[in-house]
Formats: C-alpha cells, sequence, structure tokens
C-alpha cells in the first residue's frame, strides 16, 4: 500500500481505485509518485478482494504528463557528476513494474483519461483493458521530443492498437492527439464530456467489478496470448482458458441464471 499522498487508493466494494494526486504538477511522475503507484497497482493486482481497477488522476488539466522533467533535470546532474547512471535505471525499477502489474492484473483495469496523458501517462493509459476519456483530453508520445526512446510498454502496447505504421508516425514526430482522433485510432475506447467522466468510468468500471472475474481474466490472457502466437497454440490456449473459466462458480452461477431468467449475480471466483 502506498504511503505518499502522491497516489490515492482507496478499495470500495471490489473495485479499488488509485489516483494520481499531483494535479498541481501536471501529474507528472517524480520519483515519489512512481514508488506509490509501483506499490498501489501491485497490492491492486494481488488483492483477491479487488474484481476491477480504476486508474485515473486528479484535476482537470491531465492524467498524466509522463516523466517530472524538472527532477529529471537535477537527477541527470547528479548523475554526470558521479557517473553512476542511476536516473534511467527508473525504467526498470518503476515503469516496467507497473505496466506488467497493469497488464498482468487477473481482473479488468480502467483507465480514466481526464485530461493530457503523454509519454508513461499514454504508456500506463494504453496499458490499461479499456480507456473511457474526457472530451477535452489529449495524447502524445512525447518521447522523440526530448531525445529519448519509448518506455512503459508502449513500442509494444501503441503498435497493437493503432497498427505500426502509424505508431511509427506518432512517436517520430510527436503530436498531441485530441479525444476525437484518439477514439478514431482506437486508443479511446469511449469519449464522454469532461464533467461526466468520473461518474461513467466509476458506472464501467463498477459493473465489471460485479462480473466473473475468472472469465475476464482468461479473456486478458487469451487476447495477449493471441497476439503473439500461432493460431495452433491459440487455440490451444483456448482450450486451457475455457476449461479454467468453465470450472468457475461464476459460470454455474451464469447458467443457472440464465436458464431461470434471473440476472446473475457473480461472486468473482
Amino acid at each position: 500500500m502506498p504511503m505518499a499522498d502522491t497516489v490515492l487508493y482507496e478499495v470500495r466494494d471490489g473495485l479499488a481505485t488509485l489516483t494520481l494526486n499531483r494535479p498541481e504538477a501536471m501529474n507528472a511522475l517524480n520519483i515519489e509518485t512512481k514508488v506509490a503507484l509501483r506499490e498501489a497497482v501491485r497490492s491492486a493486482a494481488a488483492d483477491d478482494a479487488v474484481r476491477a481497477v480504476l486508474l485515473t488522476a486528479a484535476g482537470d488539466r491531465a492524467f498524466c504528463v509522463g516523466q517530472d522533467l524538472k527532477e529529471h533535470v537535477g537527477l541527470l546532474a547528479a548523475d554526470r557528476e558521479s557517473g553512476s547512471g542511476e536516473t534511467m535505471s527508473t525504467v526498470r525499477e518503476h515503469y516496467n513494474p507497473i505496466v506488467r502489474a497493469l497488464t498482468g492484473a487477473e481482473k479488468p483495469v480502467v483507465a480514466a483519461v481526464n485530461g493530457v496523458a503523454a509519454g508513461a501517462g499514454l504508456g500506463f493509459a494504453l496499458a490499461a483493458d479499456y480507456r473511457i476519456v474526457a472530451d477535452t483530453a489529449a495524447f502524445n508520445t512525447s518521447f522523440a521530443g526530448v531525445a529519448l526512446t519509448a518506455d512503459s510498454g508502449i513500442s509494444w502496447t501503441l503498435p497493437r492498437v493503432v497498427g505500426p505504421g502509424r505508431a511509427a508516425d506518432l512517436l517520430l514526430f510527436p503530436r498531441s492527439i485530441g479525444a476525437q482522433e484518439a477514439y478514431e485510432l482506437g486508443i479511446a475506447s469511449r469519449v464522454v464530456p469532461a464533467a461526466e467522466l468520473r461518474a461513467e468510468a466509476e458506472k464501467t468500471a463498477r459493473a465489471l467489478a460485479e462480473g466473473p472475474t475468472v472469465a475476464y481474466a482468461a479473456l486478458k490472457e487469451a487476447v495477449a496470448y493471441g497476439m503473439t502466437h500461432s493460431l495452433s497454440e491459440t487455440l490451444d490456449k483456448e482450450d486451457e482458458l475455457q476449461s479454467r473459466a468453465g470450472s468457475s462458480e461464476d459460470h454455474a452461477i451464469a447458467v443457472r441464471a440464465f436458464v431461470e431468467k434471473q440476472k446473475p449475480t457473480y461472486l468473482g471466483r
């Protein structure tokens, strides 16, 4: 569980809400925030009482603008003096564990993008399973603009969302992508009026928290597997995962509810 107030963490009725909480800095990622977010995501992923995760941010200007460059400048200067090169270890120590926990969580992850999502902020949004985006939000890869390459999983997620050709364009020539274009590209799953974002995101995430968690986890695993394996291998994986889902209590509940023409109440197991 995070101790810093730069990331707020709340679990209620099976839904873990993680809120980046540096609105005065456009939710930029300083070390304190990265550590807190890493621990919060890991906690939500590991907690069996959590059946869905909502990742959002405070304020209305930004979801997350990526690395806190004001802190970064000082760290780079210290690196030059010491010759340590420790600053860029943030990818290994922070960004990679965060993305692995989001994508590997055996439960759905919803990102509510309330404003600018740039650099690692875009990476975290893309690591979610579903992205609800305010109509005032915007996205930017940003990396080439500060002479860096992609991190936070973007070199894997972005081509799979928009295609490799478009991904190369967005990475080589960073620009602001508005909410509507983001929807057309597949970056945004749904665009809603900014004033309705939080309510719509909570409604969606809560519906997922009340759903068949084992089936959702299997769906996440199946899609990720199928993108990097042959059809034959994927068919075998579907067989394995369907056996797992079919033996869950929720499947029995769903079938019984269907036969009885009732709405199922899932247990998440």
